[in-house]
Parts: structure tokens; C-alpha cells; sequence
């Protein structure tokens, strides 16, 4: 009674074991083919980047991964492309870049209040498909800047390239900007190591002027301070591209992780992200699926 006993009890611990064993494995993996990633100071291996990614492995694993151009204008090609993909494609999850901004009731509201991102939320929510945001937690992002640049410095970049983003894409004049930074000032609060600092729009017109004379508001930072591939030296943002650089290959990381788990899981995956993010991640994605 007893062998049989044991003998139940290690057919039972076989699945475990195996499920055990095959998760290290895909951490193995993930960890040896991250080491393929490209980073941005060698932007220029990129001789032809590829507008999308169609990856289908031996044992049929699937990523449809979209590079958007961020957009809020329904009559952009680009939405009809993503749609077209998506019902070809069929996906059992989907990936979306960014904040998790409310979608509207139709297609082009959508679009026009939440872009390429909040438009695969409309698609997920419309069928029924699972959907998961592609960033990595705020807190871990803004702790791995914080190893090279003050929690003054990252609270800043973070403050003004969403500043830059509202003034550019969505066309708020300054009373409106101010009141949307302020509630992103309010809601910041609360992520560790930099919630502390920059708490108010009086602090943060001191911080700005401690770095910047111009232009002369921080409303007025232009979009050039927030290109991952551009030097500070040459845009004047002091040190927002460089941290733009951490913070894109920190998401480029964690974003080529979570896309490849989900893939080897055996999920129909399908992400669209912006500009550049897909052929820095290509190497390696195509390394863990092959």
C-alpha cells in the first residue's frame, strides 16, 4: 500500500517537474538571445529596418509585431494596415505601447484620444481578445535611470516629454497643459524614487529654470530632447536623450521578453509599438522563437 502510495505521489510530482524544468529553460533562453537586442549607439547595424514582423517558428509558435508612427489621425494608412493584419492575423492576445488611456465607442474617436495604441485596445475589446500593456512597471524603469541620473533629472524627463507629447500630438494650448501636468505631477506622486520630487507646477518651473533658459517655458520643450537616437550635446536637452536612450532599451528589454514568453506559451501574439522599437528587438525575437 505504501509503493503505491509513493508511486502516486512522484506520477503526480512528474507534471510539476516538468513544468518546473521547462520554466528555467525559457528563462535561459530569454536571458542568452537578450544578449542580441540592439542598442541605440549602434543604431547604424540597422542598414534596412523592416516595417513588420511576421515571425512563425518551427513549432508553429507566432508574433505579428506592427512598428506604428504615432499617430492620432483616423485617415493615416497605417490603422487600415493594423486592422487588415489583425483579421488576417487572428490573435488570442494582443500587446499595446504606452499608458492603458481610455478608448471611445468608435474607431476614429478612438484614434483620435488614444492613437495606434488605444486603437489595438478598440480591436481587443470589439473581439473579445486578451490584451496586456508592454511596459515594464514605472518604479523599475525609473530605479534603472536612477543608477546613472538624480531623481530630479528623471522626474523632468519624464514631465516634459509627455509635455512635448500633449503639445505636439493632441494640440493643447498652455492652460490645458498645465492642468494636465499637474495631474500627472499628482498621480507620479506615488512612484518610488522620484514621487518625491517635483510635486507641484511651482517646483517644476524652478526645476526647469535650473537647467534651461530656453526655451522659456518647460510647456515649450521641443520633441527633439526626446530622441533616443540624438545626442543632448546637439539638441540642447542637456541630458533628455540620454536618459530617453536608458529608458528605450529598458522597455526594449522587457518588451522583447514578455512578447517572446508569451509566443513560446504557445499564444497567437500580436503587438504594435512605435518607430524603432521592432527591428532593435528583431535579432533577438527571432533567436528565441526560431
Amino acid at each position: 500500500m505504501i509503493n503505491k502510495l509513493l508511486l502516486i505521489a512522484l506520477i503526480l510530482l512528474v507534471p510539476s517537474a516538468l513544468k518546473a524544468q521547462k520554466k528555467v529553460a525559457t528563462i535561459h533562453l530569454l536571458a542568452r538571445c537578450s544578449e542580441k537586442l540592439i542598442p541605440y549607439a549602434k543604431w547604424d547595424r540597422v542598414k534596412n529596418p523592416i516595417r513588420r514582423q511576421d515571425l512563425v517558428s518551427s513549432s508553429k509558435r507566432r508574433l505579428y509585431y506592427f512598428p506604428a508612427g504615432h499617430s492620432t489621425d483616423p485617415a493615416d494608412p497605417q490603422f487600415r494596415e493594423i486592422e487588415q493584419a489583425w483579421s488576417k492575423f487572428k490573435p488570442t492576445i494582443a500587446f499595446y505601447e504606452g499608458p492603458n488611456r481610455p478608448i471611445a465607442a468608435t474607431r476614429d474617436e478612438t484614434i483620435k484620444q488614444a492613437g495606434e495604441s488605444g486603437f489595438v485596445r478598440f480591436l481587443a475589446t470589439r473581439d473579445g481578445i486578451e490584451i496586456a500593456r508592454l511596459e515594464p512597471p514605472p518604479e523599475d524603469e525609473a530605479n534603472f535611470i536612477m543608477k546613472k541620473f538624480s531623481p530630479e533629472q528623471v522626474k523632468l524627463f519624464y514631465v516634459l516629454r509627455e509635455a512635448s507629447r500633449l503639445r505636439e500630438r493632441r494640440k493643447l494650448p498652455e492652460t490645458e497643459l498645465r492642468a494636465a501636468i499637474a495631474q500627472l505631477l499628482e498621480r507620479a506622486s506615488q512612484i518610488k524614487g522620484i514621487g518625491s520630487v517635483i510635486t507641484s507646477l511651482d517646483e517644476l518651473d524652478a526645476a526647469y529654470r535650473r537647467y534651461w533658459k530656453s526655451p522659456e517655458h518647460w510647456w515649450q520643450a521641443p520633441s527633439a530632447w526626446f530622441d533616443p537616437l540624438a545626442s543632448s550635446a546637439n539638441t540642447g536637452g542637456i541630458f533628455t536623450n540620454e536618459i530617453n536612450q536608458m529608458s528605450s532599451e529598458y522597455r526594449n528589454r522587457h518588451m522583447y521578453e514578455v512578447l517572446a514568453k508569451a509566443a513560446l506559451e504557445g499564444k497567437r501574439v500580436f503587438a504594435v509599438v512605435g518607430g524603432n522599437h521592432v527591428p532593435m528587438q528583431e535579432p533577438a525575437l527571432r533567436c528565441a522563437l526560431k
